[in-house]
C-alpha cells in the first residue's frame, strides 16, 4: 500500500506541474498578445470545481481578485488542464460567444501568426521545461553510464541475433560508422535503426549487414531471451520469500547448471529453454490446465554456492514462467561525468534532443496490434516511478513525460493544438477561417477520438494490473 501511495503522490505531483506548466504557456502568448483569458485551470471541472479565484470564501478572504479578468482553479478530473481564451471554440464548447460581434481582445480577432503562438505555446513550454529539467538533473547529479568496452565478456545473443550474424561473445562497437560509447537499453534502438553494426569480435572488427526491412524495435524489447544482454553465468543473487524457487528449497549463491537434462551455463540459455516451452503450450489449440502445468514444472540442477555438492530440484514456475529469483549479473564498470553551469545547458539540449527523436521514432509502433496494447492511461504512467521516492529519477521520468505531453499534443487530431494548428495553416495560406459550425464539429470529432483513445489506455491498464490482482 506504501509503495502505490509513493508512485500516486509522485504521478500527482509530476502532471501538476506539467500542466500548469503547458496551461502557462498558451496563457503567457495569450496576454502577450492582448488576449482575453477567462479561466486557467489544472484538471477539468465538468459540473464543479474543487477550488476558485471566483469561489464566495476566497472572494471574501482576497477581495481583489473578484474583479479579476481571469478565474484560477483546480477541477476534480484529472485529465489536463485547459484555459479557456475568449473568442475560440475549445473543448468548453462555449459556442454562445461566438455568436457575439467579436472583440478585439478575442483570439478570433488576432492575425494568424499571433494564433499560431498562442496555440504552440504549450508544446514550446513542455520542451523547454524538459530541457531545463534534463539540464539541472545533470549539473547537480551528473550522469552515470556503462561504457561499451567495459563489457569485457562480450554479449549473448538469441536466435534472431544470431539469423542475423552476430556471434556470443560479439562486441557493438558501431552502427553506421558511428561509434556506439555505451551500452544502454539505447543499444537496441541503435541497432534496430542501423543498415550496418561493426562488432569486436576475437580483438577484431566484423561488420554485419542488417535486414533490408530493418528491425522490429518492439518485438526486439519483448523478446525472450532478449535480442542481446552481458554474458552472465546463472547465478543466483537472492530468492523471493513464498516464490516457485523457496519452495523447491533454491538457495542464494546457487548456480543454475541444467534444466531437464539440456546444460545451462548463462541466464540467457535458460531464457532461450522456457521460451522454448511457453511457445509450445501456445502453439497447442487444446492445452489444458494440466499439461501448462506439466509444462511449466523443470527438473533443474544447481550447484551450490561452495561448489562442492549438486542438487536436482523439482521447480513449478508460476504463470508468467518465472522462478522467483534475482539474477547475479557481472559488475559492470560505470564512469561518471560531471557538468558544470557552462556546459550543463547545452548537453541537457543535446540529451532531450535524443530522448524526443527516439520518442518520435517509436510512435510508429503504436499503430501496430502490440503497440496498441501497450498504450497506457494513469496506472501505466504511475507504474514507471521508483518505489520509494528518488529526486533524480522523480525530475528525470517528469522531463520525459514532458517530452511525451508535448509530442501527443502537436499531433494533428482534431481537439489538441496540433489539430488547432493545422487549421491555422490552411487558414495562413488560404486566406479563409472555417466556419464556426465546422470548428464545432471538428471539437466534437477531436473529443471523441480523445475518449476512444483513453478508453483503450484504461482498459489495458485493467487487463494488465487489475484483472490479474484478481487472478484473472
Amino acid at each position: 500500500m506504501e509503495t502505490v501511495l509513493i508512485k500516486t503522490l509522485q504521478l500527482l505531483c509530476c502532471l501538476s506541474i506539467l500542466v500548469v506548466l503547458h496551461e502557462g504557456g498558451h496563457f503567457g502568448f495569450a496576454k502577450l498578445f492582448g488576449v482575453k483569458v477567462e479561466k486557467f485551470f489544472m484538471f477539468f471541472d465538468w459540473k464543479f470545481k474543487l477550488f476558485s479565484t471566483k469561489s464566495k470564501w476566497f472572494t471574501r478572504l482576497f477581495p481583489s481578485f473578484k474583479d479579476k479578468e481571469t478565474e484560477y482553479g483546480i477541477g476534480w478530473i484529472p485529465l489536463g488542464g485547459y484555459v479557456k481564451i475568449a473568442g475560440m471554440i475549445d473543448e468548453s464548447m462555449d459556442t454562445e460567444q461566438m455568436k457575439q460581434p467579436a472583440q478585439p481582445n478575442e483570439f478570433r480577432s488576432k492575425p494568424v501568426w499571433q494564433r499560431f503562438f498562442i496555440m504552440f505555446g504549450g508544446v514550446l513550454m513542455n520542451l523547454i521545461t524538459a530541457w531545463v529539467i534534463y539540464s539541472l538533473v545533470l549539473l547537480a547529479w551528473g550522469r552515470d553510464y556503462y561504457p561499451i568496452a567495459s563489457i569485457e565478456q562480450g554479449f549473448q545473443y538469441n536466435e534472431q541475433a544470431h539469423n542475423i550474424g552476430f556471434q556470443d561473445g560479439d562486441i557493438p562497437i558501431a552502427a553506421d560508422g558511428k561509434e556506439i560509447v555505451e551500452f544502454s537499453t539505447a543499444i537496441m534502438r541503435t541497432i534496430s535503426n542501423a543498415k550496418t553494426v561493426t562488432v569486436l569480435r576475437g580483438g577484431k572488427e566484423t561488420k554485419l549487414t542488417m535486414p533490408e526491412e530493418g528491425l522490429s524495435l518492439l518485438k526486439m524489447l519483448q523478446a525472450q531471451p532478449l535480442f542481446l544482454q552481458p554474458i552472465a553465468e546463472a547465478f543466483i543473487d537472492s530468492v523471493v520469500p513464498g516464490s516457485a524457487a523457496d519452495k523447491a528449497g533454491i538457495e542464494k549463491g546457487m548456480r543454475l547448471v541444467a534444466v531437464n537434462g539440456k546444460d545451462i551455463n548463462t541466464w540467457a540459455d535458460f531464457d532461450y529453454e522456457v521460451t522454448l516451452r511457453r511457445q509450445d503450450v501456445l502453439s497447442s489449440p487444446d492445452c489444458t490446465p494440466e499439461d501448462s502445468l506439466r509444462w511449466r514444472t523443470l527438473n533443474a540442477v544447481f550447484a551450490s554456492a561452495d561448489e562442492s555438492r549438486m542438487d536436482t530440484l523439482s521447480l513449478q514456475l508460476d504463470e508468467n514462467y518465472m522462478m522467483g529469483v534475482t539474477r547475479h549479473f557481472p559488475d559492470l564498470k560505470t564512469e561518471h561525468l560531471s557538468y558544470n553551469l557552462a556546459n550543463c545547458f547545452p548537453a541537457g539540449l543535446s540529451y532531450g534532443w535524443r530522448v524526443l527523436k527516439s520518442y518520435v521514432n517509436d510512435l510508429k509502433y503504436v499503430a501496430s496490434a502490440d503497440g496498441a496494447k501497450s498504450v497506457g492511461s494513469f496506472i501505466t504512467i504511475g507504474n514507471i516511478f521508483p518505489e520509494a521516492w528518488d529526486w533524480q529519477k522523480f525530475w528525470m521520468l517528469t522531463a520525459f513525460i514532458s517530452i511525451i505531453l508535448a509530442v501527443m499534443n502537436i499531433l494533428p487530431i482534431p481537439g489538441l493544438d496540433g489539430g488547432h494548428i493545422v487549421l491555422l495553416f490552411y487558414e495562413g495560406i488560404t486566406g479563409r477561417q472555417p466556419s464556426d459550425k465546422a470548428m464545432e464539429w471538428i471539437e466534437k470529432i477531436g473529443i471523441f477520438i480523445l475518449i476512444a483513445l483513453m478508453l483503450l489506455a484504461m482498459s489495458n491498464d485493467v487487463r494488465n494490473f487489475i484483472l490479474p490482482l484478481f487472478g484473472l
